[in-house]
């Protein structure tokens, strides 16, 4: 049998979250390989919203609150780390963000979960402030009259979120990371010192490993005694021709790229498999994009996309090591953008010394053991 390929660490998966691990982890010494697959397969990583974002997150989860809100705190310093690297900027945007309520309802029903999200926080709560529609329009002139007020973030912001691919990938090479591109692992063996991994393309061994291979963490986990409960979430986006610029800020359901083009977005479907897009879904964001901004009414849509978001059943990240083949790890979440700066400059040192902080335990998979009625 032929010699296998040998590495210290093997991160599987190379999208943001394998990226930002692997560059981690090879800014604190580990050698690290990563086995990346297709370009076509279901990656979040290039299908994402690229948004920064903590407001409204961690409703009756306050270490996941916590969690984004330190992530959003780091990403200046991530970019510029980024930058020094690279000379890439990632075009970072941290003016804060909007969600834009069409009805007093949804105004209502948002200000009650920020409030108790603020009431659950650990340490200092994310900032924000509820804008009625005289407030909201002396800051956005060009809002529409549909909106009847706003919730607004000084924390939240966006990037783009194609240049960040990209220099989170000239940052891993920078740093001497083992790229191996068309490399999809079909099976894990635990072995003597480490484990094998191997597929059509042939084999590695590696002393340790991390799991960060989005959706296809469900398949992989149980090889080596972790677990990945996913559940489906597809999601649509529209982008525009690049115009004159109107919104510098970030929202969940429109924000304009540093480039001039506007992206629409904010769909969830949890039946489908299919990658194409849904006409009707398209309507839907177009009506209440040109709701939002009217401006929009006279703007041609170039492009539309669908993508799978890694979810998992609670929509709260999962960070483990493996109980009974120590040295193998997962990193798994939704908000691959958000906690990029968390997952590069807390999460990989971690990995790399060898144990996950006891600050990560909530985000355990053993949560998912609990009764539903606790």
């Amino acid at each position: 049998m032929a010699l296998l390929d040998e590495c210290e660490m093997a991160v599987v998966g190379g999208g943001l979250v394998g990226a930002a691990l692997a560059w981690g982890l090879a800014r604190s010494g580990t050698q690290t390989m990563v086995l990346d697959g297709e370009d076509l397969d279901l990656r979040a990583s290039r299908a994402n919203f690229a948004l920064i974002w903590v407001q409204g997150k961690g409703l009756g989860a306050p270490d996941y609150a916590h969690w984004s809100k330190t992530s959003a705190e780091l990403w200046p310093e991530f970019a510029q780390m980024l930058a020094a690297d690279t000379g890439i900027d990632v075009a970072l945007s941290q003016r804060g963000g909007f969600s834009f309520a069409l009805s007093a309802e949804e105004l209502r029903d948002w200000r009650i979960e920020l409030e108790t999200i603020a009431a659950q926080s650990i340490g200092e709560p994310a900032p924000y402030e509820i804008l009625d529609p005289q407030a909201l329009r002396a800051r956005l002139p060009l809002i529409g009259r549909d909106v009847v007020g706003a919730i607004h973030s000084p924390t939240d912001g966006h990037v783009n979120s194609l240049r960040l691919f990209r220099a989170l990938h000239a940052a891993m090479k920078h740093r001497g990371v083992d790229y191996r591109a068309h490399r999809r692992v079909d099976h894990i063996e635990p072995i003597a010192g480490g484990f094998r991994l191997t597929g059509e393309w042939g084999g590695v061994r590696a002393r340790r490993i991390i799991l960060a291979a989005g959706v296809d963490n469900e398949r992989l986990a149980p090889m080596v005694g972790l677990r990945a409960p996913l559940k489906r979430s597809k999601g649509q986006i529209l982008v525009t021709e690049k115009c004159a610029p109107f919104f510098s800020f970030a929202s969940t359901t429109i924000r304009q790229a540093d480039e001039g083009g506007v992206m629409i977005g904010d769909s969830e479907e949890c039946t489908s498999s299919a990658l194409t897009t849904n006409q009707d879904i398209t309507a839907v964001l177009a009506s209440r994009a040109i709701r939002v901004f009217p401006t929009l009414a006279d703007t041609n849509v170039v492009r539309s996309w669908t993508g799978f978001r890694v979810k998992t059943q609670d929509g709260l990240p999962i960070y483990e090591q493996s109980l009974t083949h120590p040295g193998a790890f997962i990193a798994i979440c939704h908000s691959g953008v958000t906690l990029a700066a968390n997952h590069a400059l807390a999460v990989a040192p971690q990995i790399a010394a060898g144990t996950l902080s006891s600050a990560l335990s909530p985000f355990h998979s053993r949560r998912f053991d609990a009764p539903k009625n606790a």
